[in-house]
Parts: structure tokens; sequence; C-alpha cells
């Protein structure tokens, strides 16, 4: 099929990241030219200037879930959020006990401060999935002790887009007195998140996955009912409440601000959108290769998240194959790792199914043309693999014989 208006390459991998959007490029620019004062510095108009943007960002970053300003933490992104509400919390609540819970298809970001965790002594329990990747909030009932300190359920899966729980889990660790945190890198700006209304007490967030710069996120963290005490992993300075020193980059905390507002004001309309667009996708590509599996749920999921597993075809063959989409096989953090991804394991696919995965992400910028161009590509390269494929042979011969 002709494809004439697409530009090639064509980017749906828009859970790795995201590009900047225009709107918020525009309004942080003039931080690094203009008013490039420290918002630190209390003896100038530079300075002030500087406080007063970085104050309103603070506003927007806290409007998009509910929360206020004075409960926001400018961090370096998700994964340092996810270090100071983990390590930060399990310091500080030590002497209330020392047990933690998650989920087995949590990002790297959470499982690996939670093992360093388990290295300083405090007791760590991972919850499994369903083969849809959700979990089941009777298990978490169960796990919980009178030594839990705090509980963490990612809102939206990086891989597979499942959309957890999270007003369950929030309303049973609030009525157990148990922190509850989660990592909504994914989530935020995607879907509504509403800290009281979920009973959420720490929220990671990453401007980089919500069309704001790469190097700047938030931790969000409950100041009233029930008053969430953390303790600081980085210091020097006293910034942020004392719980994250160093000068604050504004321009990238002024565009963070800048993307969220845009996500608050548009997130209803773009999440429709991008359901018909992942649903054309998927049936595009669905009807026209047959032996292709949904890896998630289709119902709780993300509006941008498509992941499939190609029977018959090597995940990484099908990557280099598709030059023209760029797509992933996994996490973008654990890309050098050729094991298979641990969420898929986690739902009970087999390592030739896991293998054979692809992840699409489908974000702001994404254009039905592009959607269908990428279908033409996906199904002709998975043809082509299939016909070269001694796994493909076998798969069907297993499928004649049952």
């Amino acid at each position: 099929m002709k494809h004439a208006m697409v530009k090639l390459p064509i980017y749906l991998d828009n859970h790795a990241t995201t590009r900047v959007d225009p709107r918020v490029l525009e309004t942080m620019l003039p931080l690094f030219s203009e008013q490039y004062g420290n918002p630190a510095s209390k003896n100038h108009r530079f300075g002030w200037e500087a406080e007063e943007l970085v104050k309103r960002a603070r506003q927007q970053v806290a409007d998009l879930i509910g929360a206020s300003p004075r409960e926001i933490v400018f961090t370096s992104g998700a994964t340092e959020s996810n270090n100071l509400a983990l390590k930060g919390a399990a310091q500080a609540c030590r002497e209330s006990g020392s047990h933690l819970i998650t989920v087995a298809t949590e990002h790297k970001a959470v499982l690996d401060p939670l093992k360093r965790l388990e290295h300083d002594g405090f007791r760590i329990t991972v919850l499994p999935v369903d083969d849809e990747g959700l979990l089941d909030v009777s298990k978490l009932e169960a796990a919980l002790t009178a030594e839990t300190i705090l509980v963490s359920v990612m809102a939206a899966n990086n891989e597979i887009g499942a959309l957890q729980p999270i007003a369950e889990i929030g309303r049973l660790c609030r009525a157990r007195g148990v922190l509850f945190h989660t990592d909504a890198a994914q989530a935020v700006g995607k879907i509504p998140i509403d800290v009281e209304a979920l009973a959420i007490d720490l929220v990671s967030i990453s401007a980089h996955k919500l069309y704001g710069p790469k190097g700047v996120g938030a931790l969000y963290v409950r100041r009233r009912n029930p008053s969430v005490r953390l303790e600081p992993q980085i210091d020097g300075g006293g910034h942020e409440h004392g719980l994250r020193s160093g000068t604050l980059p504004a321009p990238l905390v002024v565009g963070l601000g800048k993307a969220c507002e845009l996500c608050r004001q548009e997130m209803a309309a773009e999440a429709e959108r991008l359901i018909q667009l992942r649903e054309r996708l998927r049936v595009g590509i669905m009807t026209r290769a047959p032996d292709v599996h949904v890896n998630g749920s289709m119902i709780k999921r993300l509006p941008g998240n498509l992941n499939l597993g190609f029977y018959g075809v090597k995940g990484e063959a099908l990557l280099l194959a598709m030059k023209d989409i760029a797509v992933s096989s996994g996490s973008a953090c654990t890309t050098a790792n050729l094991a298979p991804s641990h969420v898929l394991k986690a739902l009970g696919l087999d390592d030739e199914l896991a293998d054979a995965s692809i992840r699409f992400g489908l974000g702001r910028f994404t254009t039905v043309d592009e959607i269908d161009y990428a279908i033409d590509h996906v199904v002709d390269n998975v043809q082509r693999l299939r016909a070269l494929s001694p796994r493909w042979e076998m798969h069907q011969a297993s499928r004649g014989a049952s």
C-alpha cells in the first residue's frame, strides 16, 4: 500500500519517552536566556522571578493530581522519586515496622530499591498478578501484617499498560494505617489520578513520559491525614522542604509544570482519540496476521498501549526488520538485558511468546496515517519472518495436532 503522507521513521515508543510538546518548549526557553536566576536566590529580582515561575509550576503539577502545591517535591525523575519514597519512608518508619509489599510486574526503579532495603534488613513481599497483569486485592489484604509500613503498586504498567485497582488498594491501606505509594510515571497525564479520591500517600511522576523534558520529575508527599515522614536521600542545602537538596533546574521544572497543565486540559479527549487509534492498530494487525496474542487486559489498560505476541517470530528479529517504526520489546530501562521481560513472565507467558512480544506506545503526535503505515509494515514483516522460521512451522504443526 502507498503511504504518501507519512514521514519516516514513525515513533511508536511513547512509553520509553515522549517528544517535548512545542508549547512546553516555548515556555521553557526564556529560562535559559533571560529569566535564568536561581530560585533559591532571595536577594534580587532574577531569583524572585525564577522562584515565582517554580511556584506556578508546583501549582500546575499539584492541580493535575488533586494535591496542594506544598505536597510536591521536585526530583530528577521517577527513578529518584521512587527511591526517595521507598527508602525515605522505610527509614523514617523503621520503629513502626520493617515489612514492605509490592507486585511482581513493577518497574525496576521500584524492585531494585526494595532489593536494597531487603539487603538492609527490611522484609519485602512481592505479590503475583493474574494473566492480565492485575493484582488481586484480597491477596494484598492477606499479605498485610502488623509490621507492614508501606505498599507500592504502580498505577499503570509500562509494558502492558495494565491499570491496577488503585482505589481499592488505597482504601485498604488507609483502613489499615499503611502508607500507599504508586509509581505513576506512565499514568499521570494519561488517566485521571486524584490523590484524595484514591487515598494515595506518595506518587512518583516523570516529565518525559508526559511531553515534558527529560531530567525532571516530582514526588507527591501527603502532608495531612496522614502527614508522611520521609528520610531525605540527598543532603545539602535543605531545598524542597529539606526532602531533596540541590539547586532546582528551573527551566525543566517550568517545563514539567506546563506539561502537566496541558495534560489536565486535554487528557479526556486525547484518551478517547488514542483508544480509537490503538484499536485500529490492533484490529488491523490481528485481522491480517493469524496467531497474534494480546498481552494484558484490553479493558483495564492505558489508552495508548498495545503489547502483542507474534507466535513463530523472534521479537528481536521483528524489531530489526521494522526499521521504519520505533517500537520496543519491553521496558527501555532493561533492553540491554536479553532475558524475557519479567512483566510478561509474571503473566504466565512462556519464554517463546514473551520473546516474540512487541510493545507499541501511541502518543499525542501519533496520526491515523502512521497507524495505517505501521499495520502494513508489521504484517508484511511478520509474514516474511514466519515464512523463514522453523518456530512458525512447529507452532502450526502443534496446532494441527491439538
